[in-house]
């Protein structure tokens, strides 16, 4: 058997466990998620991608270490852009503070379950039609321009095709209910709004993956490296969310940096069957360009801005 099995069985069941322990332990009552809260959570999951990193390193060698880091950098830079849409829904639906985390757990394991399936897919159509490299190459860089000048354009939630498409056909109750998907009524199934949000982070997460799996590709066509390096980036966006939600408009230049990285890694995918840049560069590339954006937010934070 192939020793990858073993290391794709023994990753599947630590995140089974983690999110039982989080579900039945962690989070068993709904509550608000307190700052110290979460950032312990977020320290614990950044720690463990880490430590993960050594595990590859001393399992696959140097190179596989590289690719899982820089994926791991690219995918968890793109989770934090992320939280600026979590946050506008939240406050579209009104979602209490103390059910925030279930609809991040939930809508977690479904972006969880979806992105294993785009990366196994994606990666085998590649080694299939080498050329679709090219295409994701133009969509990193397609993706890289809109996100210079989508910035400061908010996002239309009552215009998503989903919130209009649910909210007509499907019962919708007006409160909370307890933080409930749906609750029986009248031997009726009628759905809360909270199953509202659920399926609109959800179906966000899709177009999420659209520009962070083909960035995953432009670092690494491994699908071990790639599935656990997005993994441990997407199941510590809950706790990362509740850790910088009100500090996360003060990077006023993610959207650049993270520009600057889609546009690079476009880039690579584009002249890599004639000139391959060394993984180490990519790495040293990404985590230098994250550093300028943040330090540059902070040496020159926007005026007048207030945290949300």
């Amino acid at each position: 058997m192939d020793i990858h099995v073993y290391y794709w069985v023994g990753l599947t069941i630590f995140f089974i466990i983690m999110l039982c322990l989080d579900l039945l332990v962690f989070q068993r009552n709904s509550h608000t998620i307190a700052f110290r809260e979460a950032i312990i959570f977020s320290i614990m999951w950044i720690g463990l991608a880490l430590i993960f990193g050594i595990i590859v390193y001393y399992s696959f060698g140097t190179n596989s270490a590289l690719e899982y880091y820089g994926a791991y950098l690219v995918e968890l830079s793109l989770s934090v852009d992320n939280l600026f849409v979590f946050i506008l829904l939240f406050s579209f639906f009104n979602v209490p503070q103390k059910y925030r985390h279930k609809v991040l757990f939930w809508g977690i394991i479904g972006a969880f379950i979806m992105r294993i399936v785009f990366i196994l897919v994606g990666i085998k159509l590649i080694r299939e039609f080498e050329w679709l490299l090219y295409i994701f190459g133009l969509i990193l860089i397609y993706s890289a321009i809109k996100l210079l000048t989508s910035r400061g354009k908010k996002v239309s939630v009552d215009k998503n095709p989903v919130v209009r498409i649910v909210g007509k056909f499907l019962p919708v109750t007006d409160g909370y209910l307890d933080g409930q998907f749906f609750v029986r009524k009248n031997k009726k199934i009628i759905f809360t709004p909270l199953f509202l949000t659920l399926i609109v982070v959800e179906t966000t997460d899709i177009m999420f993956a659209l520009d962070s799996i083909p960035a995953v590709f432009g670092v690494t066509l491994d699908p071990f490296i790639a599935f656990s390096s997005n993994a441990f980036a997407v199941l510590g966006l809950r706790a990362l969310y509740f850790a910088i939600a009100n500090l996360i408009e003060l990077i006023r230049f993610l959207n650049y940096g993270l520009a600057v990285i889609l546009f690079f890694i476009g880039i690579k995918m584009l002249i890599g069957h004639f000139f391959e840049i060394p993984i180490y560069i990519t790495l040293l590339v990404i985590a230098l360009i994250l550093f300028i954006t943040i330090t540059l937010s902070i040496l020159y934070p926007e005026k007048n801005k207030e945290c949300l």
